[in-house]
């Protein structure tokens, strides 16, 4: 495509529809026997949402892959049962309610990192983070594959770098430079390789703690710690707007 950024400076490639052969990937990847995990919240209200993001999940995430579901909630008893295909699984696991959602989104980091050490690290290869308020419509394959990935926000995609998002008290742990920024991310869809997912999830709850020790807290809570990250430590693949893309828009 001659229409989009395919590249970023760094030369990590920029996933559009038409820029990759999803036969020739499916090829490989299934020759490699690996597991891809998704880690979903669903608390409070949040509940609502599962049905329609499972059972879109199971049709077009990496179809005809194994995946492993993860879903986080503080409602077990809400999840009825959901018929999944036979190479994907749902784990559901008990998480406690937060007062506040902020307080929700700002732990997700510490609870996907302390699973990946304990139990994750052992059952998956890759791992995605994936809001549960979203509902898949056409297929997501194994060219989101890559060792760190990082999902351009449909919001910020045409957005001047001034007028992006990122935090810019210098106070906070999460604060980007005037001058500096490439891409604005969104938290809603990011991950990769199980090693650096936790590495990110890590550095993440760590400047989460260190703002709210200092009273301060992100503009846009984890998204902000997560841009920080992604700014210091290049994604090596860049999914498009359209893995993500807000109705609203």
């Amino acid at each position: 495509r001659r229409d989009v950024l395919v590249l970023t400076p760094w030369l990590a490639p920029i996933v559009w529809e038409g820029t990759f052969n999803r036969d020739i990937l499916n090829a490989q990847y299934m020759q490699k026997n690996l597991v891809t995990g998704v880690v979903t919240f669903a608390v409070k209200k949040y509940w609502f949402f599962i049905e329609g993001f499972m059972s879109s999940a199971n049709k077009y995430f990496l179809a005809g892959h194994q995946v492993n579901f993860y879903l986080f909630t503080d409602n077990p008893e809400q999840i009825s049962h959901l018929q999944m295909a036979p190479e994907k699984h749902l784990f559901v696991i008990t998480v406690q309610n937060h007062s506040q959602w902020q307080d929700i989104s700002m732990s997700r980091m510490d609870i996907i990192s302390r699973y990946i050490r304990s139990q994750f690290q052992y059952e998956v290869h890759y791992l995605y983070s994936i809001d549960i308020d979203v509902q898949l419509f056409e297929h997501i394959g194994v060219e989101i594959i890559d060792t760190l990935v990082g999902t351009i926000s449909s919001w910020q995609y045409t957005a001047r770098r001034e007028s992006k998002s990122y935090e810019t008290r210098t106070e906070s742990q999460a604060a980007i430079p005037k001058e500096e920024g490439d891409f604005y991310y969104t938290a809603s869809f990011y991950g990769g390789s199980v090693a650096e997912v936790y590495k990110l999830t890590r550095a993440c709850f760590k400047g989460v703690m260190e703002d709210r020790e200092n009273d301060i807290e992100a503009r846009w809570h984890d998204e902000s710690h997560l841009n920080k990250y992604l700014l210091y430590h290049k994604p090596t693949r860049l999914l498009s707007p359209e893995y993500y893309w807000d109705e609203e828009l």
